[in-house]
């Protein structure tokens, strides 16, 4: 194990000294740390490729290697401007990654996280960047000797990084206002009133598992269910290419950060204008799922937003009052149309996880 506070004066030590990403269960007691930083020590990005766009831009201005903190199933997202900017064939530009190894060898993990864990010291290789492995407080020379390879060579370098292995001393973080309703509360409601035969498309994190659990325990069968167990971000996207070719009512059961992640899907929801289509946006201003950290929803004006990309309609749904009511109007209005629910931090005790997923696939796509 490794304490984030060494971990830290090692980079500092090293004169890494801003850090930006996208929050990852793994790297959590990491950005806990970091997130209190001023804005021109640490920026949480909507995106790894924005994360990683953003540190290029560090390096250009100060002559000086970013740190870019991701998943490794993020890692896909970062490979644009990793080998299109960065590069040593194109800027030769030093960076260094911290990946968070979900799926990594001789650790149980979800099928999707297994898929990414296998290949991700093969896809480092491809991508021509050197990396070490972390797992102990010695571990941090090789951190080091990677540092000076990447200012030598002006080239990106990586760290993994294992579940379990980052340490903090001080875990403290203030809890956010909870005034709102829980997610929880919402799902059900919605899955009392929702079509019998529409289709829902689910976001990352907590919204899936308790969509499931919920639906389990309560034996509620209305609409079918498909899980986006990965793919931060594109829900939306999934959820509108169903609705294109079908003439079902199609839910998309979205998130604030996975909706910022790729806003400009929501311009393309608006153009296409499919009456089928109802997005809802569960918002805590939070990455919840993976440690809590802030989100920036909490500044967008999401009536406008929706309003201006071309949504008909927009709803709100703050508390428990009226909300069969807001429910059913939402279901019944034309689409594109976008329901907020501001929600509280919070979620079910001892969440399942969806298993077996080619059976969840079949099953959504039987008619």
């Amino acid at each position: 194990m490794i304490l984030v506070e060494n971990l830290i004066k090692t980079l500092k030590k090293n004169k890494i000294n801003f850090f930006t990403g996208v929050p990852d269960s793994i790297l959590k007691n990491f950005s806990s740390h970091v997130e209190n930083f001023p804005k021109e020590k640490h920026v949480i990005a909507t995106s790894e490729g924005s994360a990683t766009a953003l540190g290029i831009g560090y390096y250009l201005s100060t002559k000086k290697i970013p740190c870019i903190y991701l998943q490794n199933s993020g890692l896909s997202n970062a490979i644009n401007p990793l080998i299109s900017i960065a590069s040593k064939e194109v800027y030769s530009m030093p960076l260094f990654l911290m990946i968070g190894w979900r799926g990594a060898p001789r650790k149980e993990d979800e099928p999707q996280h297994m898929a990414k864990g296998k290949i991700t010291p093969k896809l480092l290789k491809l991508l021509k960047i050197e990396y070490c492995i972390l797992r102990e407080r010695k571990d941090l020379n090789k951190l080091e000797k990677i540092i000076n390879i990447a200012n030598k060579n002006k080239s990106i370098v990586a760290c993994l990084i294992e579940k379990g292995t980052l340490q903090i001393k001080n875990k403290k973080r203030k809890s956010l206002n909870n005034k709102f309703i829980f997610r929880a509360e919402f799902i059900k409601e919605f899955l009392n009133e929702v079509p019998k035969k529409s289709k829902i498309i689910s976001t990352t994190g907590y919204t899936s598992r308790e969509l499931m659990e919920i639906r389990k325990n309560n034996k509620l069968d209305n609409g079918k269910d498909f899980y986006m167990v990965g793919g931060m971000g594109h829900s939306s996207s999934v959820a509108l290419g169903y609705a294109i070719q079908s003439k079902k009512e199609v839910f998309c059961l979205d998130g604030d950060g996975s909706m910022l992640m790729h806003l400009g899907a929501l311009r393309t929801i608006g153009y296409l204008s499919n009456k089928n289509f109802k997005h809802i946006i569960l918002n805590n201003n939070s990455h919840e799922s993976v440690g809590g950290q802030l989100t920036t929803a909490g500044g967008v004006d999401i009536k406008k937003l929706s309003s201006s990309v071309g949504y008909k309609n927009y709803f709100i749904i703050k508390d428990k009052k009226n909300i069969k009511s807001k429910i059913k109007s939402f279901i019944k209005a034309k689409g594109p149309s976008l329901l907020e629910v501001k929600i509280n931090n919070g979620s079910l005790k001892n969440l399942s996880r969806p298993k077996n997923l080619k059976k969840i696939k079949d099953q959504f796509m039987i008619n």
